[in-house]
């Protein structure tokens, strides 16, 4: 793989990753852009002890433009975009619209200034875009192994370079995937974010493995994992080295995580024969979303991994992949149980999810 690194015209960092050591790209961004300018903070929810993120900037991002004007697809001489070259197999780039910047400017310690209550910072962090192909008709799912494989080397290059960026506390690559999810620009892309804290749902599960190894002495996601193994009911799909099953507590209609059978903290610690099964199996389990009504589906997929500082003995590495769709025509909500109180309430069992995803195979 190539690695081959550049600066957009207003600064920002541009990484093409090509799966051919003679690739040549286009490293000059011609456009004339202003500089960024960002205006996030965190502000800490004492009673949920939670840090919201404040980005006054996003407002002004780009909403579903037509095809022909998206931003994320290659230059043409005609049309330059956030892309130089005309062509790219991965390409990483600084979001020019960041909930995150290594560059947020100073704010007060306080919301108030006369009441110490609600704590706030700058936002400082990072958040990146991932193109996974330039060709804007396809998905993930359309995606080759060879270029799966490309996305996660990309993924793993991001993660240990945004562990190194100061005051970034955890490393977070995601893909949100159709119109359903809310996503405003439709071209195959994910993102990252490097988070200024450890994130609440992060925080809950190393609680949970904390509370597991001191009462057990055992590992809480090699327990999983082996429980999911023996169960075998919820087993979607299994290589040597992955598996991956519907959790016994699914959230979601279709939910399905994918473990690593070898338990390590983050996807840099992946080992060749892990990093080399990946993308077959991923590639089957995202089939298999497409295949169960017939029609793209919309998912969220979430890595999961170590923070970049504490507990790292704690985490497992894993990726959870989850859609909304519940049936052709029904989208789940997220509405007063969930969004209120946090209480999820599922329409199908996990075990007649687990079972429709293995019936959906080729």
């Amino acid at each position: 793989m190539k690695r081959t690194a550049t600066r957009l015209a207003d600064g920002r960092e541009l990484i093409y990753f090509d799966e051919s050591d003679d690739a040549v790209r286009q490293l000059v961004d011609t456009r004339d852009l202003p500089s960024t300018a960002t205006a996030t903070e965190i502000r800490h929810d004492v009673l949920l002890d939670e840090w919201v993120a404040v980005a006054s900037h996003r407002q002004a991002r780009t909403h579903l433009p037509p095809s022909d004007e998206c931003p994320l697809c290659p230059s043409t001489p005609q049309r330059a975009t956030e892309v130089p070259s005309s062509d790219y197999d991965v390409v990483v780039f600084a979001n020019r619209f960041p909930s995150f910047a290594t560059d947020a400017p100073g704010v007060p310690p306080t919301v108030d200034p006369d009441v110490d209550l609600v704590g706030r910072r700058a936002g400082v962090g990072r958040c990146e875009v991932v193109c996974f192909t330039a060709d804007h008709a396809t998905s993930f799912s359309g995606l080759t192994p060879q270029r799966v494989r490309t996305v996660l080397e990309a993924w793993i290059d991001r993660t240990e370079e945004l562990s190194l960026v100061p005051g970034v506390e955890q490393v977070f690559p995601f893909e949100n995937r159709g119109a359903e999810i809310g996503v405003t620009l439709s071209h195959p892309h994910g993102q990252i974010y490097g988070y200024p804290f450890v994130t609440p749902v992060t925080r809950r599960m190393l609680d949970s493995a904390r509370r597991h190894r001191d009462r057990t002495g055992r590992d809480l996601f090699d327990d999983v994992l082996a429980a999911e193994e023996a169960a075998a009911s919820r087993i979607v799909a299994q290589t040597a080295e992955w598996t991956a099953f519907v959790p016994a507590a699914a959230r979601w209609p279709f939910e399905v995580h994918l473990y690593p059978r070898r338990r390590v903290p983050d996807l840099p610690a992946l080992s060749e024969g892990q990093r080399a099964e990946f993308p077959d199996l991923y590639l089957d389990v995202l089939r298999r979303f497409d295949r169960l009504f017939g029609l793209p589906m919309p998912y969220i997929a979430a890595w999961h991994q170590a923070p970049v500082r504490t507990d790292r003995d704690l985490a497992a590495l894993h990726l959870r992949v989850f859609s909304s769709r519940r049936a052709p025509d029904k989208l789940k909500y997220l509405a007063g149980s969930e969004s209120g109180m946090g209480v999820f309430i599922n329409d199908i069992a996990p075990e007649r999810a687990a079972e429709l995803l293995r019936q959906a195979a080729p």
